[in-house]
């Protein structure tokens, strides 16, 4: 019997240019309409950062912030990348950042947007945007920020609360690690939980800027 229409899993994949530039692509995902997220997303957050480069970093999605400016991780989750980035001697412009999904997925409460986890349909929806930045990219490290960006790419049964701070093998590229995603950190309940997520965040960025080549870090004081 076949099978219904509604059930058939939406994807970007016939949207998707061949041989495409990285600024091909962010003018193609523009237009995405994949998965009903872009009815409620301001606009496409696509990848941003340098397109020769060793290390991307994926998160989940967009931010409020991110869905209003149209950029990746400009928001607080952002600033505190930065923050950990510089320590660990990590050139932000040196690196690109992107998201398994591209559209902000959020609820209203009062006058603000809160944030909701993308299912399964939406990631696989837009999950040729990121297979294509990788696959033109082709990364030296790919670093998962949180669980949605770990399991998506490194499979269902991929937990960070186990795994996080490890290498594991895999085709996406010679080195990939998982780690907490730093809105998780700052939404953790008091000081203490969050001093230690950020210890174990900046020890696994620590790990990532030692494979580095010395003309990707910055000088930290």
């Amino acid at each position: 019997m076949p099978r219904r229409a509604d059930t058939i899993p939406m994807t970007a994949a016939p949207l998707v240019p061949e041989h495409a530039t990285l600024e091909e692509l962010r003018t193609a995902a523009a237009s995405c309409q994949a998965c009903d997220l872009w009815k409620s997303g301001t606009q496409t957050v696509f990848g941003a950062g340098a397109p020769q480069t060793q290390i991307m970093l994926v998160g989940e999605q967009p931010g409020d912030r991110e869905d209003v400016v149209g950029q990746p991780f400009v928001g607080p989750a952002g600033q505190l990348l930065d923050q950990v980035l510089e320590k660990v001697g990590i050139d932000r412009q040196s690196i690109y950042v992107t998201n398994v999904v591209k559209h902000f997925k959020w609820i209203p409460k009062g006058k603000r947007r809160f944030h909701q986890t993308p299912n399964v349909q939406e990631i696989t929806a837009c999950r040729p945007w990121l297979d294509s930045e990788i696959s033109l990219l082709k990364p030296r490290v790919v670093v998962c920020l949180g669980a949605t960006a770990a399991q998506a790419l490194l499979g269902k049964q991929f937990r960070v609360t186990r795994q996080r701070g490890e290498f594991v093998a895999s085709p996406l590229a010679p080195f990939v690690i998982a780690t907490l995603h730093p809105a998780a950190i700052l939404r953790m309940p008091d000081d203490t939980a969050r001093d230690t997520a950020l210890h174990q965040f900046l020890g696994d960025l620590q790990k990532v800027a030692d494979l580095l080549t010395p003309t990707e870090k910055v000088s930290c004081p």
